[in-house]
């Protein structure tokens, strides 16, 4: 017995359009024409492909222009303005906020995100637990990874080692660092790596977050990656620093990361709105050319960061949207360009993240329609996912516009 039928799909690679039959949460026929009256949704030729991923968000600081103003527009400008506002955070409050985020998404075509939650004595594990909450919450449409760390530091706020600790024994999935707020940068490094071999789990950093290339924490990271036997399980986001680096510093950066098996996560938005505050004309852009280091093997991933807040004051959720935005500040305009932009946000984030972004028979059916006939014609003009499933329930649809022409 099939539960649901999709119609006349267009699936990545192949020529024909297909019908996906879909039983107990899995795809278990992909044929041209099958026959059944299960409910049906008709594709129209439209692209199917695997959710969204939404590899680094902060959905507990999300959607909180109403209390915290950026008044200078940089990264510190930022960050005080959150840990302003941070003290009158409470665990519904979070969670309300979250809410507004995670139903964005999903109708946005998103089903799975690495959230960064952050943990200190000020805020303790309200964070923590709300985004708990939600992950339970919305299963049904949206997996959710919670990544804890100290967002204001380390060896600097005592008390906060131990309310990491707190959290991974109450089910948080990995551990993040932020060390260029810590007094003790290495130190960070080094305790983080150490930690995360006490609970086996991955680390996500918050890294190299300017434009000075005379010195970095990169190297750090890479160095404790190959000690620690952690390749493969480490990515560092922001590192704007990539971007004013000369190709050879680059190429030897890129080598770096390879050897020690670190990904990277770019952040447009975010990078874009807060980099280059101190130059009055030649503006830098600060994104990191991830194009350039998946080229090489890297895992790069392109993502949200914030929504509505002092780091990001827009927002609307939309990958296809922020893989644009990549696609336009980095110059890319072939078919092959615009496809591994498409890649780095649904086929890496979700290799990261342990899912699988397959249209298989076999496979979960966990899957998005996109009024496109290829993923480059998605980034190129920021599709809107019209119908989604995960695990064969449906969760989301957008009715067509329709237009009202004169008689």
């Amino acid at each position: 017995m099939l539960d649901y039928l999709v119609r006349n799909a267009c699936l990545n690679g192949e020529n024909a359009l297909v019908d996906l039959a879909v039983a107990d949460g899995k795809i278990v026929q992909i044929a041209q024409s099958i026959t059944g009256d299960a409910p049906s949704f008709d594709a129209a030729g439209q692209l199917i492909s695997c959710g969204f991923v939404e590899s680094h968000i902060h959905l507990d600081k999300a959607c909180i222009l109403d209390r915290a103003k950026n008044e200078t527009g940089t990264l510190q400008g930022a960050i005080s303005a959150v840990a302003n506002a941070k003290s009158g955070f409470t665990e519904d409050d979070i969670y309300a906020r979250g809410v507004r985020v995670i139903e964005k998404a999903i109708t946005e075509g998103t089903n799975a995100v690495r959230t960064h939650v952050e943990i200190d004595p000020g805020i303790g594990l309200a964070g923590f637990n709300a985004i708990k909450r939600l992950k339970a919450d919305y299963a049904w449409a949206m997996d959710i990874e919670i990544c804890v760390f100290p967002q204001e530091g380390l060896f600097n706020y005592p008390g906060t080692e131990e309310l990491l600790r707190q959290a991974l024994d109450n089910g948080a999935d990995l551990l993040g660092g932020c060390p260029y707020m810590d007094t003790d940068p290495h130190g960070q490094i080094l305790r983080l790596f150490e930690m995360a071999r006490d609970y086996d789990v991955d680390l996500d950093f918050h890294l190299d977050f300017d434009l000075d290339a005379s010195w970095r924490h990169l190297d750090e990271v890479a160095k404790q990656s190959i000690a620690f036997g952690w390749q493969g399980r480490v990515m560092i986001g922001h590192v704007t620093k990539l971007s004013v680096l000369p190709k050879p510093e680059l190429d030897d950066t890129i080598a770096i990361m390879r050897d020690a098996g670190i990904g990277l996560t770019v952040l447009p938005a975010t990078d874009l709105f807060l980099t280059g505050r101190d130059h009055d004309h030649s503006v830098p852009c600060g994104v990191a050319p991830a194009h350039k280091l998946a080229a090489h093997g890297v895992c790069c991933t392109i993502a949200t960061n914030n929504v509505l807040n002092p780091f990001t004051p827009y927002g609307d959720c939309s990958l296809s949207r922020m893989a644009n935005l990549y696609a336009n500040v980095s110059q890319l305009a072939t078919e092959a360009e615009l496809e591994n932009c498409f890649a780095m946000v649904s086929d890496a984030p979700a290799k990261l993240l342990g899912r699988s972004s397959k249209i298989a028979v076999g496979e979960a059916a966990s899957f998005i329609v996109l009024p496109a006939q290829s993923r480059a014609q998605v980034v190129s003009e920021i599709s809107r996912p019209i119908w989604g499933m995960k695990e064969g329930r449906v969760t989301f649809e957008h009715p067509a516009a329709r237009l009202f022409k004169p008689a």
